[in-house]
């Protein structure tokens, strides 16, 4: 029934009979979740600013390569980067990060990339193991 269920209110109606979570159970389920959220937040902002600025490109061009390989625009010399790690390509007025199939991955913001997506200043690039925080060229 639950595999066919195709709304909320039949999947409500599918638990309705289950006792309910006790008070006590659910306060310590929002306190543990509150503190974990806190400490992510803490660890977080610890990490941010010591980590290395990658301004982004302020000149004419368009794309810019991300890896190991010396062909690249960006090289980082760690194990981690793919040869050909990612991009950055010029969107109007924006920037987009593309992985280019690489094998540890590229993140944006603690999330692994699956498609393109949109980088602005502040926000964290982990190409592998290394990470940047992205700013924009008049603040470099």
């Amino acid at each position: 029934m639950a595999l066919r269920a195709r709304n909320r209110g039949e999947l409500d109606d599918l638990v309705a009979d289950l006792p309910q979570r006790g008070r006590l159970r659910r306060l310590v389920t929002e306190v543990v979740a509150s503190v974990s959220d806190f400490t992510t937040r803490v660890e977080s902002a610890w990490r941010r600013p010591r980590l290395p600025k990658l301004a982004l490109p302020g000149d004419a061009r368009t794309r810019y390569v991300v890896g190991r390989g010396s062909a690249c625009d960006l090289v980082l010399a760690d194990l981690t980067v793919s040869r050909v790690h990612a991009e950055l390509r010029r969107d109007a007025d924006d920037w987009i990060l593309v992985d280019l199939g690489s094998l540890n991955g590229t993140r944006l913001n603690d999330w692994r990339l699956v498609g393109p997506a949109r980088v602005r200043p502040g926000d964290v690039i982990s190409f592998g193991d290394c990470a940047f925080v992205v700013i924009t060229p008049q603040l470099a």
